[in-house]
């Protein structure tokens, strides 16, 4: 496997490749709409390029979930928005892949991130919006430490529409 950032016994976080692109976007098209209307993973060239840059930015980190045992990417997450100074925060997203979906893989991730952004990146807070009816994100979220902070009405555009979110966080110094 290629960039691996770290592991866990059943997952390695990876780094995002150009030579991933591929393999990405079979895996988002085999995952069919199940994503929507919470998440609209890149779905061409164009919007993977988009990604890819949006990837390698200063203020941003995106990371791929490889299964160890075969290296099949079972799922992604992204820090987006960095900020440093006083605040020392970013904002969490993630999406798993069929044929993964309920296998724990995003948790073991999203916990090999957590670890990633507090200790390597260090930061204070992680931050994860998640729109009310996203119950696998919502379970996920709250299964790594995450705790919902507030509610957001008209939050974020997602899919051209502007949606409600709860604030999930978690902090450096959570047990």
């Amino acid at each position: 496997m290629r960039g691996v950032i770290s592991t866990s016994e059943r997952v390695a976080l990876c780094s995002v490749s150009n030579r991933d692109r591929d393999e990405f976007l079979s895996a988002v098209a085999r995952s069919g709409g199940v994503h929507r209307p919470w998440v609209f993973a890149p779905t061409t060239r164009a919007q993977w390029a988009a990604y890819s840059r949006k990837a390698h930015a200063d203020d941003a980190r995106a990371m791929l979930i490889r299964r160890r045992e075969d290296g099949a990417l079972a799922g992604v997450i992204n820090l987006n928005n960095i900020i440093g100074g006083g605040l020392q925060q970013a904002f969490v997203g993630y999406y798993a892949l069929d044929p993964f979906f309920g296998h724990g893989y995003m948790s073991e991730g999203l916990r090999l991130v957590i670890e990633h952004a507090f200790v390597d990146l260090r930061l204070h807070r992680l931050e994860a919006n998640i729109q009310p009816g996203n119950e696998p994100s919502k379970r996920l979220a709250a299964a790594v430490g995450f705790r919902c902070e507030g509610f957001s009405p008209r939050y974020l555009q997602v899919g051209g529409e502007w949606r409600d979110h709860e604030r999930w966080a978690r902090i450096s110094d959570d047990t």
